[in-house]
């Protein structure tokens, strides 16, 4: 089986399309590149699809790597003979090829190995054989100093035959599906850790049993971690007596008198072999699976919150709130630099209200504020009630912003370099402005695990998720492009082709040449090579420049067929662009070109309609209910409304303006039947919600979108 098939196999794409991504990948292209700049190539597949074939060509160069390692181990032993070498090199099955190695494979001293070293082996093939009767007798003709009577020799046989039996691929293929589609995962309380407090909010585990292939990956993963804090013991386990009746058709052949020693042998290979092999490759399985579904969550979460609607360049105050230590305050300007700081204190105990008031109102005037940013953490509300009494001069936006990762940035080095002169909670109160002006420059700073929009990230396979999550900003990053000439280092590093070290390089160039007015600028910058400009050039916008074909999303390589399109029509570049009329006589045939194809014109057409366009919408601003302060003034009963921030398999968790969220299960979003929560909310959707219960002890909300 070759690459090509291998792929095809698992996804919908033709072999051509297949292969040209292949050989773009090779050649070191991006995969944003390739999915928004070379569609005539792969047939227009898209970002997710490129990433499947990306990820499935290094699982087969993987598992021929095994395959390798495989054969190389067995022909070293001696032992590789064609027909095993041929159901090896055959198979592409990782699973099917580590049950091929198991007989071969190196491991501890077995009770079986001690059996042939007695001499005992000829004894278990005559029993396998199952056509000699009086095996005492046959038995006796085996004993020597080791083995001193009859019952040890066939104790030793029915060690040597329960290791066959679990190297038996067909008994180890069948028992894996009866796992599959039977096993039940099992929970049972550690009893003298039931009473802590930590073990209450795994409660419902206690004493727990489902089908392991219907749980939900967010109750695996809760088990999980249930049973890795010490609460709970877990079992994965099917019907014992259907596994060893499987078992016992598929090797006794009759019933005489070696059957007997069959059964027994049957019963010690499951007990001890298989049924703790299989039982734990099932849960691992499940796990994968379950990992794989949080992830998913996770990076949808991530995406809709990266692409949040941004506010643009204005002239922000942002506030990060607190009571006794105050509410710290920061003015920034329309490209997010610091001008000024302070720490006010409105709320208690201090109560300096009035001081406060004058000054937010003083610094709104002289650092010509348009909007306010405040953090949604601690006394959010009351600093946005205490905001919306100052009668300010002039009309200023009042936002509520999450405030999620914000601590971890401050903290950073990230922080630390752009900020060595000022403290944390200037740092945060930066960040918390910065991401109502454009959320995505702002959270690529911090670590996504840290922004706390997924289920359980800390208990999966923390290197898939983070390749996962550092994809998601790849894609949003180059869906959107980015100012070259305001773009931060970090975000500058998930453009398409540069990286970390390039994006250095590129601010280190900018602060000591001035902005770039150009595209072509990119190649003076040092070690930023060809391969690097046509990967990065077209995701780089450049306001104002030289080429007005520079603030789009146009790649340098089509500009001579904009400039040939905008001559047909006797026009300058400049003319064309966003002169829908002029445009829409273009015949996109008329100018196809060896790179550039049809699909490739047709992009190049509507970009020139809205060029530079952000597919993010714009923020609007968003009244919570006013007389809602705290869980205490919540009620079963109320409609309030809300905003999604956070989504989950099992629901989603709403805003209402208070410290804890509120859950919808599921279940509540909308009548009828609801497989996947992203069908109905998005993150940041501003919803209507029925409060149903209040658990003020607890601090738990549950709501309902169905009223």
């Amino acid at each position: 089986m070759t690459h090509i098939q291998f792929i095809q196999s698992q996804i919908t794409a033709s072999p051509k399309s297949i292969e040209n991504t292949l050989n773009l990948l090779k050649e070191d292209c991006t995969i944003p590149f390739i999915s928004r700049y070379r569609k005539d190539q792969t047939g227009n597949l898209d970002e997710v699809v490129i990433e499947q074939i990306a990820k499935l060509a290094k699982q087969y160069d993987d598992i021929v790597k095994r395959k390798d390692s495989v054969l190389k181990a067995i022909e070293e032993q001696g032992q590789l003979t064609a027909d095993l070498k041929a159901k090896i090199e055959n198979s592409f099955d990782l699973q099917e090829i580590e049950d091929l190695y198991l007989p071969y494979k190196k491991k501890k001293k077995t009770r079986a190995d001690v059996a042939r070293e007695n001499g005992l082996e000829p004894l278990a093939k005559i029993i396998m054989a199952q056509n000699a009767d009086d095996i005492e007798f046959i038995a006796s003709k085996y004993l020597n100093a080791q083995v001193t009577n009859e019952d040890e020799a066939l104790q030793g046989a029915r060690d040597i035959i329960a290791e066959w039996i679990n190297e038996n691929i067909y008994i180890r293929k069948n028992l894996r599906r009866m796992f599959q589609r039977k096993a039940v995962v099992s929970t049972s309380v550690v009893k003298k850790k039931q009473e802590e407090e930590e073990a209450q909010k795994f409660k419902q585990y206690f004493d727990w049993a489902e089908p392991i292939s219907k749980a939900p990956s967010h109750r695996l993963l809760a088990m999980l971690r249930a049973e890795a804090e010490g609460f709970v013991k877990l079992n994965v386990a099917i019907e014992n007596e259907e596994a060893l009746e499987f078992i016992e058709n598929n090797t006794i052949k009759n019933n005489r008198e070696t059957a007997d020693q069959l059964r027994l042998a049957i019963k010690d290979s499951y007990k001890r072999l298989l049924e703790p092999a299989i039982a734990n490759e099932t849960l691992q399985e499940a796990k994968a699976k379950a990992d794989a579904k949080a992830i998913e969550v996770f990076a949808g979460n991530l995406s809709q919150l990266l692409l949040a609607p941004p506010l643009g360049e204005k002239r922000i105050l942002a506030i990060d709130p607190g009571y006794r230590s105050g509410c710290k305050v920061v003015c920034l300007d329309e490209k997010g630099d610091l001008l000024y700081n302070e720490t006010i204190y409105p709320h208690q105990p201090q109560n300096e209200t009035a001081m406060a008031m004058k000054k937010i109102k003083s610094m709104v005037n002289a650092y010509n504020i348009e909007a306010i940013s405040i953090g949604n953490g601690t006394a959010s509300r009351e600093t946005e009630f205490f905001i919306k009494k100052i009668a300010f001069d002039k009309p200023v936006q009042v936002f509520v912003v999450s405030e999620a990762g914000a601590s971890v940035y401050s903290a950073s080095k990230i922080a630390r370099d752009e900020f060595p002169n000022y403290d944390v909670t200037v740092r945060g109160s930066v960040s918390i402005g910065r991401r109502l002006s454009d959320p995505l420059a702002e959270l690529v700073k911090i670590d996504p695990k840290s922004i706390g929009v997924g289920q359980y990230q800390h208990d999966v396979d923390q290197t898939k998720l983070k390749e996962e999550l550092d994809t998601v900003v790849v894609r949003c990053v180059n869906s959107v492009g980015i100012n070259i000439n305001t773009a931060s280092k970090s975000l500058l590093s998930y453009v398409s082709g540069i990286g970390e070290k390039m994006a250095e390089n590129i601010v280190a160039f900018r602060s000591e040449n001035g902005p770039f007015d150009d595209r072509k600028q990119l190649k003076k910058v040092p070690r930023l090579g060809d391969k690097a400009f046509q990967q990065a050039a077209a995701f780089i916008r450049i306001k104002d420049g030289k080429n007005p074909l520079d603030n789009s999303a146009v790649h340098p390589e089509a500009y001579p067929i904009v400039e040939k399109m905008a001559k047909d029509l006797g026009l300058k570049t400049a003319e064309l662009i966003g002169n829908k009329e002029k445009i829409g006589l273009i015949q996109p045939e008329r100018y196809l070109t060896a790179e550039v194809g049809i699909l490739g014109i047709k992009d190049i057409v509507k970009e020139l309609e809205k060029p530079g366009l952000d597919p993010r919408k714009a923020a609007k601003v968003f009244e919570f209910d006013a007389n809602v302060k705290s869980i205490k003034d919540v009620r079963s009963g109320m409609i309030l409304p809300g905003i999604v921030n956070n989504i989950t398999a099992f629901g989603c968790f709403v805003d209402i303006g208070i410290k804890e969220s509120g859950l919808v299960h599921i279940s509540q979003l909308k009548e009828g039947f609801v497989s996947d929560v992203n069908e109905v909310v998005k993150m940041h959707q501003h919803v209507q919600v029925k409060v149903v219960e209040v658990d003020e002890e607890r601090k738990r909300i549950q709501l309902t979108m169905i009223f």
